[in-house]
This record gives C-alpha cells, sequence and structure tokens, in this order.
C-alpha cells in the first residue's frame, strides 16, 4: 500500500514532514536528508542568516541571503525531493521572508505562530504550495474562509500541531494543563471535517498532516489512525547525524530525563515547551537578561522590558551554549537514547 499524496505539483512519498525548528536545527542539511528519503523536508526561516559576519548589522540581508543559499544546500542533497520552510507569521518583516523563500525556488511555505491570512497575497506570482500551521478546528476554520473569501483559493496541505509539540505552542497554559489524547484526537477529526468541506468546495486534495508528540512507530501509527495523510515529527530528527544543530545541543536531548522538560513562558507571548537549564531556571526566579542588541525579530517583543532575547537564547542554542540557551523540545525527546541517521529514524517508522 503506498502512502504517498501530492502536495502542489510534488509528490511526497513517505507520509513524513520533517518539523521546522529554528534558530539554525533545521537547515538545509537535515531537510535535504529527509527529502532525499521521500518525506518533506523543512527549513526553518527563523534567523537564518544568524552565521552570516553581517548578521547583527543587517539581519533581514543576512537572512534573504541565507535563505538562497541552504535551500541550495537541500537541493544538493535531494534534487528531486520536497522542499519547504517554515515562516512564522509573529517574525518582523514576515512578508519579506515569505517573498524571499518564494523567489529563492522552495516548494512550499509552512506557516504558523499566529495566524497566516495573508499567506496567499505575498506568493501569489510564484508556483508554490501553502500549508497553514493550525492547533484548534477554530483557526483551521479562520484561515480557510479568509483564504477562500479573500484570495478565493485554499490551502494545499494543513499541519495541526498538538499540545505535544516543542517550541512555540498554539494554546494556552490552562489548555495545555487539561491535555488529553482523546479529546485532541477529537479536535484532529473536527479539524478533517472543515477541510473536507473545501476539499469539495475546490474540487482539490488537501493532505493533513499530525504533528506533536509523534516520536515512535506507536505514536506514528496512532496518528494515522485517525485519517490524515501524514505526521510531522521534529525532536527526533534532532538527534541525528543530519541535523544541522551543534553535537551539545543534541545531547542535551539525549541527556535528559521526563522531568526536564516544562512548559515555559516564551517572550513571543506563547508557551513554550522546552528544557530546563541553568538559564531558564534563573528566568524563573526573575532575573533579567537585557538584550545585547535589537535583532526587530518579533513584533511582539518590547526589547525595553522583555525578560530576554529569544534570538540571542536560540543562537546559544544552535551553538551548543547551553547554559546561556533556549532549548526547545518535544513532549517525548527525552526518549532519546542515542544519535542516529535519518535513514534509521525513518526506518524505525517503517516508511522506508
Amino acid at each position: 500500500m503506498s502512502n504517498s499524496f501530492y502536495i502542489g505539483k510534488k509528490e511526497v512519498k513517505i507520509p513524513i514532514f520533517q518539523g521546522g525548528m529554528g534558530i539554525g536545527i533545521s537547515l538545509g542539511r537535515l531537510a535535504g536528508a529527509v527529502a532525499k528519503e521521500g518525506g518533506v523536508g523543512t527549513i526553518s526561516i527563523s534567523q537564518i542568516g544568524y552565521r552570516d559576519p553581517d548578521f547583527y548589522k543587517d539581519p533581514l540581508a543576512a537572512n534573504r541571503k541565507a535563505i538562497h543559499e541552504e535551500l541550495k544546500k537541500a537541493r544538493e542533497i535531494a534534487p528531486d525531493g520536497v522542499i519547504a520552510f517554515n515562516v512564522m507569521v509573529a517574525m518582523n518583516q514576515y512578508e519579506e521572508h515569505v517573498r524571499e523563500a518564494a523567489e529563492a525556488g522552495a516548494d512550499m511555505i509552512v506557516s504558523g505562530a499566529g495566524l497566516p491570512v495573508e499567506l496567499p497575497a505575498y506568493v501569489k506570482d510564484y508556483d508554490i504550495a501553502i500549508a497553514p500551521i493550525v492547533s484548534t478546528e477554530k483557526s483551521a476554520k479562520v484561515i480557510l474562509k479568509y483564504w477562500s473569501k479573500k484570495f478565493h483559493r485554499t490551502a494545499d496541505a494543513i499541519v495541526i500541531e498538538g499540545p505535544l509539540a516543542g517550541g512555540h505552542l498554539g494554546f494556552n497554559q490552562k489548555q495545555l494543563e487539561k491535555f488529553s489524547q482523546d479529546v485532541y484526537d477529537q479536535e484532529v477529526k473536527k479539524i478533517q471535517k472543515i477541510v473536507s468541506e473545501y476539499e469539495a468546495m475546490y474540487d482539490k486534495k488537501i493532505p493533513v498532516i499530525l504533528g506533536g508528540g509523534i516520536y515512535t512507530e506507536e505514536d506514528f501509527q496512532h496518528a494515522m489512525s485517525l485519517g490524515v495523510d501524514g505526521v510531522q515529527i521534529g525532536s527526533r530528527f534532532v538527534t541525528t547525524v543530519e541535523c544541522d544543530a551543534d553535537e551539545k545541543y543534541k545531547m542535551t536531548y539525549i541527556n535528559a530525563k521526563k522531568e526536564d522538560i516544562a512548559i515555559i513562558k516564551s517572550p513571543v507571548g506563547m508557551p513554550g515547551r522546552a528544557i530546563m537549564n541553568s538559564f531558564i531556571k534563573n528566568i524563573m526566579d526573575g532575573e533579567r537578561f537585557a538584550p545585547k542588541h535589537c535583532y526587530r525579530c518579533i513584533h511582539t517583543c518590547d526589547p525595553a522590558s522583555t525578560p530576554y532575547c529569544i534570538t540571542e537564547a536560540l543562537i546559544h542554542a544552535a551553538k551548543g551554549e547551553i547554559d546561556q540557551a533556549l532549548l526547545f523540545c518535544g513532549a517525548k525527546s527525552y526518549q532519546a537514547e542515542k544519535i542516529e541517521t535519518v535513514k534509521e529514524v525513518l526506518e524505525s517508522f517503517h516508511v522506508i
């Protein structure tokens, strides 16, 4: 039985989306490795140019340059693979980053951390697929209705991120505390129902991809049993040889215990899931780490009052400077035991 499906004109040969992880965790090498095996490789656009010497002077210019460089790197690994960019709505200069990704020749834009209501306008001149990230029936309904009414188009795929995902979460603290797998499974069904209405309206298949807490084959099979077309996996790919992060970052997953993983308050204004370390403990104790430099990265951030700069903290993570880092992770990251190749991860799900 084939689990392949199309997104736009591109065939996804195995039902695996690699989640976008920033800053600098999923870049061209990881995305290319996943795409080479037939899945969707996703490059995180968040401060993608952080290694550029001119990044501190002009982050946008550095990011624009790096978008092309990282896509080229992924294409060299997987010439015929499906390569996406993940672009957060909460970013400043969101439109400029989306347009640059489309101009570079990506196959798809995946967009969340806010409602990507204007995304179709930014890509209308390009042959590129678009996929919003949603967490609830309400957000799916709002986006699809708005796109249909204003732009007379619909999504090419839908990514559902559940409460067990890593990084920023589309839920409030109360919703996260009350999480029940059975209840959220019903939410997934409601989102699928909304999607099916737009499939009928536009006479096209809209693949539904479910992410959040998918770490083992059992997790994968449970997700697929809900009738989705594929799954999104993030954390499991962090502990791979091909992951673009520093080895010290990868080892924090391998060394983490279940009790080390917590919900934190992010400066972005959303809850996030991360591995506890001395940096986060100090933040929780009320210590403030004033930004050394403002990168104008998130439009909800006030540099005069933010407890810390999320860009600085995530760059520290990508570079392996663990004691100064924000270490985003999924709920089941503590299950990591060893560094594997991307191929070994996919073989464990029996998709290749």
